[in-house]
Parts: structure tokens; C-alpha cells; sequence
């Protein structure tokens, strides 16, 4: 038989997905540990408006960096699934093909920064303190695009291989760095937002020369793609199709979380500030389940690779199962470790009083979210683009849907209710489109 229509057995048990999930999950914990950061040091100042702006900076760079989050995901599920049929050239054709993408992306938004600044202002709205403490904050950081998305092809491209310690290793670093960073330049320099801005600018830019130095010492010259390999065209189409439908789907969900924020705002500088601080106990909540997401994400993508089933299902199995354990757990530890948190990111006390009321609601969010971080890794991993594409246009009508009748009704617990129901409508989606695809996958 050939590569293509081989089955390659492999075997998947509690410790590979461990061996995977569990550096993933620190590497990941440590991103909205330095949108903590940001927001305490900022927090720390006591001017909600400056706490606001760096929330609306933060919300126009999740739609930019998650807009182009495909160069993560798609290659690493173009990158499983060469590893599961054996294609050694493929895995690195991958890897050049995403880079080059990811560079070029990544100076063309630099080129349209005044523009998206604009439109972004214009959707988020806010004060005219907090506007101006955004454009701050954005003027700096747009500079660091071409290093960001970069990192982003190679954290894809090393879960892809199954090589998670690499990529805690960089995860670690960048983040550590960027907090560190943003602490001396914020609270030993004074420089406010722009100081936020310029440490994650520098560490995004030095962690990329980090892992570029990793990636090509992991390179075998022996299974070197030709460039016309690389520039191979069925390869592009198929990935620029992949990572359209990513890009759609990533799109839409940043919008809900962008509407979230804008109807925050237009509730008062405290209520903004209070669900900044909120969503970053939601961040902390996907990141620590995205550990197993992206165990989700290589054994899928390996077993459509290999075209064996049986690896699919039971990864599909143990990653659910491990998932809705650490979301209980979660859930737990937000609704009575939030209060202290809270009061430690800001000495606001009108802010502090709305997170507090509205902390049930952050609480709840891994148990709603749960499956749709895990299904969110089986259809990464597996390439079924057009399905969650599909499916989170869907869930993002009925979130609209919820939030028309809900907010009216119940003020900011409205719109927290309409986001949950946004979470889990996504999750079950998923999964019930999940069913019918494993047939047709394994046929």
C-alpha cells in the first residue's frame, strides 16, 4: 500500500496525552498570567481610565493575533498529520511555508496599523481618557506583529511534532520576560501603558530569534524540501483553505469577545475595568484546558495522518475526560480565590465591587467552555476547518440572540448569561458534527 492509503498504528494512553497536555498547559497558563501582569501594574496606578485602555488595546490586538491564530493552529495540524504518514519533507515544507506567511502578515498589518487603530476605536468606543491611554498602548505594540505571528508558526509547527517541552521552553521565556519587562518599565520607569507595550513588543522580538535558533538545529538536512516543494501549489491551496476557514472562525470569535467589551463600556469606565479583570480569570481558565486541547490537536491530526481510528476515538476520550476534571477544578478555585484576586489587581473600590458581583459568572465559564476548547483540538488537529467555521458563525447567532433579550432584562448578568451560552453552544456544535465526521474520515 501507499503512504497515503497505509494505516500506521500508533498507541495513545494517559501518559502520552499527559506527556503532552501537561507542559502545554503551563507554557499556555503563562499568557494570561501576563495579562495579569499588565493589569495589576497598571491597576496598581489607581485611574481606571488607564486600566480601560490597556483593556481595549488588549481586545484590538486579540483581533488581530487571533484574526492570524491559523498560523498556530494550521500548522500544527498540518504538521500532526505529516508526522502520522511518515512525511518528513512535509513537516518542514510546513514549517517555511507557514513562516513565510506569518512575515509577510506580519509587515502588512505594521503598514495598515493607523487604519485598524481607527476602526478599532470606533467599534470598542469607550472614554476619551481611556481612548487615549489605548492609542498609547497600540502605537507601541503593533510593532511586534512580524515576531508574534512568527511565534506563533513555531509553537504550532513543535506541538505539531509532539515536541511540548520546546514549546513550554519558549512559552516561558516570552512570557516571563514580557512581565518582567513591563514591571521595571511601568513601575521602575514610569512609563505608564506605553510601558506594557514595550515589554511585550521586546519579548515577542527576542523569543523569536529564540525559537528560530531551535527550530533549525531540529531541521535534518537529509529530508530538506526543495523551494518547489515548499512553493509547492496543491500544498498552498490546501493550507490558504485551511487557515481561511481558521481565520473566519478565530474572526468570530474575537468579535464576540469584542462585544462583550464594548458593551461593557458603554455601562461605565467600573464595569469595563471590573470584566477586564474577569476575562482574564476566563483566560486562565482556556489556557489551563488548552493543555489538553493541544494533546487533542496532535493525536487527532496524527491519527487522520496514519488513518487509524481507534487512536482518534480514544484521544478524543481521554482528553474530554481530563478536561471536564481540571474545569470543575477551575471553577472552584475562581469562585473562592476571586475575591483576593481581585482586590490585588486593583485599589479601585468601585471596581472592585462590580467584579465582585459578577464573579459567578467567570466562575462558571471552563465548565461551559470545556468542550469547545476539546473540540476546538480534535477539529484543529483533524484540518475540518470549514466544519468549525460553520458551526461558530452558528453559535455566535444564538449568542446575539441570547444577549438581545437577556441584557434588557438583567443588565451586565444578561450579557455574562449570553457569553456562557455562546461557550457551550460552540462545545455541543462540535461534538455532534464530530460524529458524523469520524465516519467519513475513516471510511
Amino acid at each position: 500500500m501507499t503512504t497515503e492509503t497505509a494505516i500506521r498504528p500508533f498507541e495513545v494512553t494517559h501518559r502520552g496525552i499527559l506527556a503532552i497536555a501537561v507542559p502545554m498547559m503551563l507554557a499556555y497558563l503563562s499568557t494570561p498570567l501576563l495579562g495579569i501582569a499588565g493589569m495589576t501594574v497598571i491597576g496598581r496606578l489607581g485611574d481606571a481610565a488607564l486600566l480601560g485602555g490597556v483593556a481595549l488595546g488588549a481586545v484590538i490586538f486579540d483581533f488581530i493575533f487571533a484574526t492570524f491564530n491559523f498560523l498556530r493552529s494550521g500548522t500544527t495540524g498540518l504538521t500532526a498529520q505529516a508526522l502520522g504518514a511518515g512525511d518528513r519533507r512535509e513537516i518542514q515544507a510546513t514549517f517555511f511555508r507557514a513562516l513565510i506567511v506569518a512575515v509577510a502578515i506580519g509587515l502588512a498589518v505594521i503598514v495598515l496599523a493607523q487604519p485598524m487603530l481607527v476602526a478599532g476605536l470606533a467599534m470598542l468606543g469607550g472614554s476619551p481618557p481611556v481612548q487615549a491611554a489605548t492609542v498609547a498602548y497600540y502605537d507601541v505594540r503593533i510593532l511586534s506583529t512580524p515576531f508574534a505571528l512568527a511565534n506563533y508558526v513555531m509553537l504550532g509547527w513543535l506541538i505539531g511534532l509532539g515536541r511540548s517541552g520546546a514549546g513550554l521552553f519558549l512559552q516561558t521565556f516570552l512570557n516571563g520576560l514580557n512581565i518582567g519587562l513591563s514591571i521595571f518599565f511601568v513601575m521602575g520607569l514610569g512609563w505608564g501603558v506605553s510601558g506594557v507595550a514595550w515589554g511585550t513588543t521586546i519579548g515577542e522580538a527576542v523569543t523569536a530569534l529564540l525559537g528560530l535558533s531551535i527550530a533549525f538545529r531540529s531541521l535534518d538536512a537529509a529530508t530538506r524540501p526543495r523551494w518547489s516543494e515548499v512553493l509547492d501549489r496543491t500544498a498552498i491551496l490546501r493550507m490558504v483553505a485551511v487557515n481561511r476557514d481558521i481565520m473566519i472562525r478565530s474572526f468570530t470569535l474575537l468579535f464576540a469577545f469584542a462585544f462583550f467589551t464594548a458593551r461593557g463600556a458603554k455601562m461605565g469606565d467600573a464595569v469595563l475595568a471590573a470584566n477586564a479583570i474577569l476575562m482574564n480569570l476566563y483566560l486562565v481558565g482556556g489556557y489551563f484546558l488548552d493543555g489538553f486541547a493541544a494533546a487533542a490537536e496532535q493525536y487527532a491530526g496524527r491519527a487522520i495522518g496514519a488513518r487509524y481510528r481507534a487512536a482518534f476515538v480514544r484521544s478524543v476520550r481521554l482528553t474530554l475526560v481530563w478536561g471536564y476534571a481540571l474545569a470543575t477544578l477551575a471553577a472552584l478555585a475562581f469562585w473562592f480565590g476571586g475575591p483576593m484576586l481581585i482586590d490585588f489587581m486593583t485599589v479601585n473600590e468601585a471596581v472592585r465591587t462590580a467584579a465582585r458581583t459578577y464573579l459567578i459568572w467567570a466562575a462558571l465559564t471552563p465548565i461551559a467552555g470545556v468542550l469547545a476548547f476539546e473540540m476546538d483540538g480534535v477539529f484543529i488537529g483533524a484540518t475540518w476547518s470549514s466544519e468549525m467555521r460553520n458551526m461558530m458563525l452558528l453559535s455566535l447567532a444564538l449568542y446575539l440572540m441570547v444577549w438581545a433579550v437577556a441584557e434588557p432584562a438583567f443588565g451586565a448578568h444578561g450579557l455574562w448569561l449570553a457569553l456562557l451560552v455562546f461557550l457551550s453552544a460552540r462545545g455541543i456544535s462540535l461534538f455532534l458534527r464530530m460524529r458524523v465526521k469520524i465516519e467519513t474520515a475513516f471510511a
